[in-house]
């Protein structure tokens, strides 16, 4: 009896003794995968890189960087986008055009022109003609010429805005006054700028803001059909935009 029992528990060890090395193997198959999944770890990590040495993942790090820099560029960039100019004008005879085409050009801003649905001819614009179209409507403070629709989202697109137009009568185009009563000038800076043969701007900046009821309106300029880029370019450095 004694001898089945010795027998018994030797055996009872033997299966304990097996076990424990069984256990023992498994934990350091176990440590040796969890050193060979650290070590590839490691070389992805460095052959990422071109040169595949821990240079390779100082690369890796500086790319993250860029990438989570080029973030923070995009966001620039839309703002800068927002922020964008507009040189919009209206042009009878194709001088304020000229300039308007001059000032777009050495500010990079977009260009528009307003288009009057019914366009002028040169016997409206005959100044020595009492009843010609262009005297009945300078005559006519409430006159209010249509202009085609425009196709761009002034308000919500432009925190600048250059308004060009010629001087009738010593005055802004009545088209002008429908034009600025048309949209909304809240955040954006306007610069209102004229063209004519001797007349200055006069009271037409002042006129329009009124109308406008809105912006932050600067002191506008005349100009000659034949301005410089560089004397537009020295105005524009000396204006508060």
């Amino acid at each position: 009896m004694n001898g089945k029992i010795k027998r018994i528990s030797v055996i009872i060890l033997a299966i304990l003794f097996t076990m424990n090395l069984a256990g023992c193997s498994s934990e350091n198959k176990v440590k040796e995968n969890d050193i060979k999944v650290k070590e590839s770890t490691v070389v992805v990590e460095t052959t990422a890189g071109d040169s595949g040495t821990e240079s390779g993942k100082e690369e890796i790090d500086s790319s993250v960087a860029e990438i989570e820099a080029g973030d923070d560029s995009a966001e620039t960039v839309l703002e800068i986008e927002d922020a964008k100019t507009l040189v919009i004008y209206f042009s009878a005879t194709g001088t304020t055009k000229s300039v308007a085409g001059k000032i777009a050009s050495v500010t990079g801003a977009d260009l528009y022109e307003i288009v009057p649905k019914e366009p002028y001819t040169d016997a409206d614009l005959n100044y020595n003609d009492s009843s010609t179209r262009a005297t009945r409507e300078q005559n006519d403070p409430d006159a209010r010429p249509e202009f085609e629709p425009i196709e761009i989202d002034i308000e919500n697109t432009y925190s600048t805005i250059f308004i060009g137009f010629p001087i009738w009568w010593g005055q802004e185009p009545r088209i002008m006054d429908t034009f600025v009563e048309s949209y909304d000038f809240s955040g954006i800076t306007v610069i209102p700028f004229c063209t004519s043969g001797s007349s200055g701007i006069g009271n037409s900046g002042n006129n329009l803001s009124e109308k406008a009821g809105s912006g932050k309106w600067l002191d506008g300029n005349r100009f000659s059909g034949t301005v410089t880029e560089d004397d537009l370019k020295s105005w524009i450095s000396e204006l508060d935009i």
